[in-house]
């Protein structure tokens, strides 16, 4: 995968810090000397370089996927899980403030800003941790007027080796899903998006109703992001509904039928969810001892015929 981006010609480089208070989080910009430009810089092409060792084709960010703490993945910019990640991106005029770092337990993020001279832009993001960022301290010497040399303690901001992701002008590339789900808040996101997600994959299962699974996934997390999940594979479309019944049966995912619609139960929600989710299948390799099995992750692979 390419990046939209010309590290060879770059223009202009902004570095910014996210502040949370409370419920509140904003975003400001401070000013820095060109030796803390030139060390952000080589940060970001770490983090470029990092991913391109990792995959050159990653997969897309699947939100119902347990990721490894470090794994390279995509998410289209347009997609609303990056919502976020895109104000950021796209804001112009982002305040100066030149007191950000004044309170550094209130600090969530920090992230830059560069443009090359196509004007391509390209933002990195950080997650802080709060044990460099906000909590180590160090001693400085104070000069007093008796001349006596004083310990002095202070909060100390430190720069990581790289960054969590990146975004350019078609998407986020994520180094660390994790701190891409926390600084992106995903799961409000995602609990905002059942009601979306639902209608768009019932238009497409006519013969299932939905509305018990909606009613439970709007307070269950890990429902909200089966159902966030199916939507963004877009293979519901064409699904067989006696091929699903079937695989539901052998996969212990009991249904009922009311007036001609399939309905699931709320103990059965996260099974057939899996069973959408291509999670559940079964096996036969042993003759008459089927085994039902669940994926905790999945990786589609083509046949090899012949």
């Amino acid at each position: 995968m390419n990046l939209e981006f010309d590290f060879n010609s770059i223009r202009t480089i902004e570095f910014g810090i996210g502040l949370k208070d409370g419920e509140v989080e904003s975003y400001h910009l401070m000013a820095v000397d060109a030796n803390v430009q030139a060390t952000i810089r080589e940060m970001v092409i770490a983090t470029w370089n990092t991913m391109n060792d990792s995959d050159n084709d990653p997969p897309m960010y699947d939100p119902s996927e347990k990721y490894e703490s470090s794994e390279y993945v995509y998410l289209p910019l347009s997609n609303e899980l990056a919502n976020r990640m895109r104000e950021l991106h796209d804001a112009n005029n982002l305040p100066m403030d030149s007191n950000a770092l004044a309170d550094p337990t209130k600090i969530f993020s920090y992230f830059i800003r560069m443009t090359d001279i196509q004007s391509h832009r390209l933002t990195a993001l950080r997650r802080a941790n709060q044990s460099k960022a906000a909590l180590r301290a160090r001693f400085i010497m104070k000069r007093l007027l008796s001349d006596a040399l004083e310990l002095v303690e202070d909060k100390v901001f430190k720069l990581d080796k790289d960054f969590d992701l990146l975004i350019d002008a078609s998407n986020v590339h994520i180094l660390r899903p994790r701190a891409f789900e926390s600084i992106s808040n995903i799961q409000a996101a995602i609990l905002a998006a059942v009601p979306i997600n639902v209608s768009a994959i019932q238009s497409d299962l006519a013969f299932v109703d939905l509305a018990p699974i909606q009613n439970y996934a709007s307070n269950h997390p890990r429902a909200a992001r089966y159902l966030a999940s199916i939507r963004c594979q877009n293979q519901t479309k064409n699904i067989d509904r006696l091929a699903l019944e079937k695989l539901c049966i052998s996969t212990g995912v009991k249904m009922d039928e009311v007036n001609g619609k399939i309905i699931i139960k709320e103990k059965d929600v996260m099974g057939f969810l899996e069973v959408l989710d291509r999670r559940r299948y079964n096996l036969e390799l042993v003759k008459e001892s089927a085994e039902c099995f669940k994926a905790t992750a999945r990786k589609k692979i083509n046949r090899v015929e012949g």
